[in-house]
């Protein structure tokens, strides 16, 4: 019995680093790894045969013509953040490579989106399509268009919330080095802030998931593809959290009591913005304003019984690299 044919794009980034770890230490799969630069690569590709780093850019998917037509499932984290290239990678040149896959022969392609382009009901946010920023906007339109391609019944699309990951856990549990996620980057940093910020309360809420729980979740779905009658899309995070209880329970991880609290109140807000002349993006006002990004129907390794890997703000600063506070 022949293995099945997974391809990764984006492999060396942070989500893909965990899904390609998680693939290679967990399956027997044939593996295949797109990567630009195969040295960014911290996984052990090694440890098993059937791994193959494959060396390219999504602008060049078209030389991996042969190859895309025999694959069983692809998983498509790749992603290009901004500059001239982002509608041409997000959107023309993925919608060049699910062309090339053969939807007889592909059983589902993992297709990663952002939770930025949906609202609260998870539905299409126009914002997002109109304020965006390049890669919000370039991601609002590619999933307008995948439902237009043939392989458009066999897409099961996964939309991230705020994406947690990188070197300071590797470096605590001894594991290789991974990409930091945007949002683990800046965690440290602002817990040297909280003495500030916890007499401030704000009305906002989010979600957010780790890249191991994310990889967790792309193992299930690649083992259990959505049936014909089952939905195929998924926002991926961790319960909901109002801004004040994250300032809560990082408060109550570093040892700092809440005497009180100010009200920051939108208005406020765009007064202080008028005042000093701040420039804003029309995305970051919008997003300013709107506040409560938070989803129905979110998934994370619990909704199938599976252990999370980092479900609460302690967990976050913990594997952030955060100490916590001992009486």
């Amino acid at each position: 019995m022949t293995q099945k044919r997974i391809l990764v794009t984006g492999a060396s980034g942070c989500i893909g680093h965990y899904i390609s770890e998680a693939l290679i230490q967990e399956t027997e799969y044939e593996l295949y790894l797109l990567v630009r630069n195969p040295k960014k690569l911290q996984v052990d590709t090694q440890a098993r045969p059937g791994v193959t780093v494959l060396q390219g850019d999504m602008q060049e998917i078209s030389k991996f013509a042969d190859l895309l037509k025999t694959i069983d499932t692809a998983v498509l984290t790749a992603t290009a953040w901004g500059g001239e290239q982002t509608f041409d990678i997000n959107v023309h040149k993925t919608h060049e490579l699910l062309n090339l896959l053969d939807p007889d022969k592909c059983q589902q392609v993992i297709y990663f989106s952002t939770a930025s382009v949906l609202d609260r009901n998870n539905q299409p946010l126009k914002e997002a399509g109109e304020l965006g920023t390049d890669y919000i906007r370039s991601k609002y339109d590619c999933l307008h268009k995948i439902s237009q391609l043939a392989i458009a019944p066999k897409v099961t699309t996964v939309f991230p919330t705020l994406v947690l990951g990188g070197d300071a856990e590797a470096a605590a549990f001894g594991g290789r080095n991974k990409p930091y996620s945007h949002a683990t980057s800046g965690i440290p940093e602002v817990t040297k802030y909280i003495d500030l910020i916890r007499f401030f309360e704000a009305d906002g809420s989010f979600h957010f998931i780790h890249g191991r729980d994310i990889a967790t979740v792309v193992r299930y779905l690649i083992d259990n593809p959505p049936k014909e009658d089952e939905p195929r899309s998924f926002v991926l995070g961790q319960k909901q959290l109002t801004a004040n209880q994250a300032i809560e329970e990082v408060c109550a991880y570093l040892g700092k009591k809440i005497y009180f609290r100010i009200p920051l109140s939108i208005s406020l807000a765009n007064l202080i913005i008028v005042l000093f002349r701040i420039q804003m993006a029309a995305w970051d006002r919008f997003c300013m304003n709107y506040r409560h990004f938070s989803y129905e129907n979110f998934i994370n390794p619990g909704s199938f019984g599976l252990p999370n890997y980092c479900a609460t703000v302690s967990d976050v600063l913990k594997i952030s690299g955060v100490k916590p506070f001992i009486k």
